[in-house]
């Protein structure tokens, strides 16, 4: 039997949450065309490569279920930030936020929308989901890539930053749109509901348009409306959209951000879904392993100012009543959290001083008011500026780990390893920091469980029916890692840095990274919706 690449001796990890078990593995182009358990080889094979996976182990290629690499990828074509920690598939556009649809004539908001991850100079050429994959397929990309369309992105092209109800002509519009990405091949809609302008609809018109993704049988992921103080209402209105709608929901990046609610209402919001899914509702989460969040730092800014769009809220920030208004709201909303907020990036000259400080810091050195600390970051960079937020518990991130219905996800991007600023860790460093903290060190999930949260559940959420498991007949998306020196190197201080442990990592059957380097293949598919 010949094979373009044999993988032997490895334990073989299949994504299923089976045991592991010694096997070889053979590849045939883009296929896992072999699949023997037993003492490590296959009886007479012969390969173009043989890969001496003694000691390693040998799993379906991660899938990153929750990421923004659509906003990125025309920049890091590569996604070191991905391949280097071995994920190999990612679900785009989520929280509310998507490259498509994009109107030309509104470019300057979507600019502005979508700042966090796009620079000013970046041409937005694209405006429907096709538009945007012929861009990417021109340049090549490293990983395989799903996408989400955005809501807020939705919500944009019809009504701007206006808050209130669409009427029925404007929601028309919002279904047409969401019709069209469907149509394209789209896996669902996200939404984030903290973000402007997602944050202006009410559950009703969220509900109209699920029930068109329910009938497209397509998914629909939300960053909800509160993850603090209001958490247990917020996943109750993602409750009551599945109720509604029928349609599959996945509530992401499941947090509580507030100290004073540790340890009690992320249990009491949990038993709200473990209710739902008793009763038949398909409803899931992801999540990432860290304690802090991150977001544009212009997120602490009351939602109502951001009606009207950038310049609107740049008129309020800049008018002295106004801005005591939001100075007020943001200090009594922030009382105790300031110190937690980091800048991890933000453009202009005077504002790198304050990279890696908090706001409370950047509020004494100044000596002004935390909020206007924070305001004042955000105008200098023109509304480009990042943050990293310390706001949750280990405790809370170990409970909401061992629940068996939720996947892993970064909330990350295709990065190259010279990221500006100090990026969030979860870009880079994910998946191997499960394997190294949560399986290894902590022990709250078996090396099996793990994987599948990071593979096959994955995959079959997003309806992937030839990956995220090593079987024969699936893709040949593989990720060989040595368990024993697995480490999430990314820290807080240094994360534009490969991960320790990733031996190599296969994408479509093409090697695409070995020992922690990138080989520069770009054997990456633009997947699509069944």
């Amino acid at each position: 039997m010949d094979f373009d690449i044999l993988f032997q001796n490895v334990t073989i990890v299949d994504g299923t949450g089976k045991p592991a078990f010694l096997g070889a593995v053979g590849v045939t182009g883009d296929t896992i065309t072999a699949v023997v358990p037993g003492d490590g080889t296959i009886s007479g094979a012969d390969a173009a490569r043989v890969v001496e996976g003694s000691g390693k182990i040998l799993a379906p290629g991660f899938i990153d279920i929750h990421t923004h690499s659509d906003l990125t990828v025309l920049h890091a074509p590569r996604a070191e930030s991905r391949i280097l920690q071995g994920v190999t598939t990612e679900l785009c556009g989520n929280c509310g936020m998507s490259s498509f649809p994009i109107r030309q004539d509104r470019k300057c908001d979507y600019h502005y929308y979508l700042s966090e991850y796009v620079n000013p100079e970046d041409a937005l050429s694209y405006s429907t989901l096709p538009e945007f994959v012929s861009c990417i397929e021109k340049a090549g990309h490293s990983t395989n890539l799903g996408f989400l369309v955005g809501h807020g992105n939705i919500r944009l092209a019809v009504m701007g930053f206006r808050q209130g109800e669409p009427d029925q002509a404007e929601l028309r519009e919002e279904k047409k749109l969401l019709e069209e990405a469907l149509d394209a091949g789209a896996f669902g809609m996200s939404s984030g509901l903290i973000y402007p302008p997602g944050s202006f609809a009410s559950s009703r018109e969220l509900e109209a348009l699920a029930a068109r993704l329910k009938s497209y049988g397509a998914m629909y992921t939300t960053h909800m409306r509160g993850e603090g103080l209001t958490l247990v209402n917020s996943v109750k209105e993602a409750i009551a959209l599945a109720e509604h709608t029928g349609v599959r929901v996945e509530i992401s990046h499941f947090k509580e951000c507030r100290k004073e609610m540790w340890h009690t209402a992320v249990k009491e919001a949990m038993q709200l879904v473990i209710n739902a899914r008793a009763r038949g509702l398909d409803i899931a989460f992801d999540q990432y392993p860290y304690q802090a969040t991150a977001s544009g730092l212009e997120t602490n800014i009351p939602s109502w100012a951001f009606e009207g769009g950038q310049d609107a809220l740049k008129k309020r920030l800049c008018d002295p009543k106004t801005r005591a208004r939001l100075r007020e709201e943001a200090d009594a909303d922030h009382k105790g959290r300031w110190g937690d907020i980091y800048v991890s990036y933000a453009e202009g000259t005077d504002n790198q001083q304050w990279i890696g400080r908090s706001i409370a810091e950047i509020a004494e050195a100044t000596g002004k008011d935390p909020a206007d600390a924070c305001f004042d970051v955000v105008l200098n960079s023109d509304f480009k500026s990042n943050e990293v937020n310390f706001g949750m518990c280990e405790e809370d991130i170990e409970y909401i780990l061992s629940q068996d219905f939720g996947m892993i996800c970064s909330d990350g991007e295709d990065e190259t390893l010279n990221f500006p600023g100090v990026p969030h860790p979860r870009i880079y460093g994910t998946f191997p920091r499960i394997l190294a903290r949560y399986v290894k060190k902590r022990r709250i999930l078996t090396l099996e469980k793990a994987i599948s949260k990071m593979t096959g559940m994955s995959a079959a959420r997003m309806g992937l029916a030839d990956r995220g498991l090593i079987r024969e007949g699936m893709k040949a998306d593989l990720v060989l890692f040595d368990y024993n020196t697995i480490e999430d190197t990314p820290d807080y201080l240094h994360p534009e840095q490969a991960c320790r442990g990733i031996e190599e990592v296969c994408v479509n059957g093409v090697l695409t990274a070995s020992h922690g380097t990138h080989t520069g293949a770009r054997a990456g598919s633009i997947l699509k919706r069944n």
